[in-house]
């Protein structure tokens, strides 16, 4: 008889509605609410994306293609639930859905591709905890040197060189990569992260062709928490860029698939208005969202994973 694999896609999760703003900052926050001025100011950057962020509608999408392709390649190996860090329906929620499924095993995907303490370790501890005895559950720690995933990236970088230098002239605008920090102590603890976020940098500047000194990492979205955080910040870099010989920089958050808040205030807001006081234009790449080339690339980590091989 022929095995099923429950693939449990994991995503941070984002409010379904601004009711839901507050429960969801809770659970961030373990129970403790945001300082009143601050959760106004997290409010109005939520007015300013339009109320609320797209990663909701997009993490579906997402899913779903995924289930589509695999079942299109291997019609009925696959079950595909998706669980949330943050708000429902919860990774334990998909655990006990894929469970009742009937299926064999469950393979975890993480919506991030570097990995992090803060993020995939937690992710894989809830998914493991959560599973009842005697059902397998694997995790895909990282998949940030993936072919498919450099590759895409590099066809985004590439559109947003060529965009901005048409608008701009700058032939060799300058390229930010950027991934959300972590607390510098987790760096201290020994973290993979940085250097995982780094090297997918590497690896995309190499298949660009890039000098090194046309491209750098920069941290963005570091949290409120009075401890340092993981830097350079992206504004502190983009500022850095006025009056040097760069009148353009390209943003790519390649540690984030989707449109979400921080890329879409972030960098589109935060980030632009900082670009525009330096003289400097900003442009930045296009998201992986839904896009048939990045469900290509996390259909072949899960048929590989799984056992099943690649595909063509």
């Amino acid at each position: 008889m022929n095995r099923v694999i429950g693939v449990l896609v994991m995503a941070h999760g984002t409010p379904g509605s601004p009711e839901d703003l507050e429960r969801f900052v809770m659970s961030i926050r373990h129970g403790r609410p945001l300082p009143p001025d601050q959760m106004a100011e997290l409010e109005r950057r939520y007015r300013v994306i339009g109320g609320l962020s797209p990663l909701a509608e997009i993490t579906s999408a997402q899913v779903a293609s995924l289930a589509a392709e695999l079942d299109r390649r291997f019609p009925g190996r696959f079950r595909v639930a998706c669980g949330a860090k943050h708000l429902s329906p919860s990774i334990e929620e998909a655990v006990a859905a894929l469970a009742s499924d009937g299926v064999d095993g469950i393979l975890g995907l993480v919506m991030a591709p570097h990995y992090a303490t803060l993020s995939v370790a937690e992710y894989a501890r809830r998914a493991q905890s959560a599973a009842p005895p005697g059902l397998p559950v694997d995790v895909i720690d990282s998949w940030h040197l993936e072919a498919g995933f450099i590759e895409a990236v590099t066809r985004r970088v590439e559109a947003a060189v060529a965009e901005v230098a048409h608008e701009t002239g700058e032939a060799t605008p300058f390229v930010v990569f950027t991934a959300h920090s972590i607390p510098q102590r987790f760096v201290d603890d020994g973290d993979p992260y940085p250097e995982q976020v780094a090297d997918s940098a590497s690896a995309v500047a190499a298949l660009l062709g890039l000098a090194d000194d046309s491209y750098q990492v920069a941290w963005q979205s570091a949290g409120m928490t009075g401890e340092p955080w993981l830097g350079p910040d992206l504004r502190e870099v983009v500022s850095s860029l006025a009056g040097s010989r760069s009148k353009a920089v390209v943003v790519c958050p390649i540690g984030f698939v989707s449109d979400h808040l921080e890329v879409l205030y972030d960098i589109d807001v935060d980030a632009a208005e900082v670009a525009s006081r330096a003289g400097v234009a900003l442009r930045r790449t296009a998201s992986l969202n839904a896009d048939p080339d990045f469900i290509d690339v996390l259909g072949r980590l899960v048929a590989r994973r799984a056992g099943f091989g690649e595909w063509r």
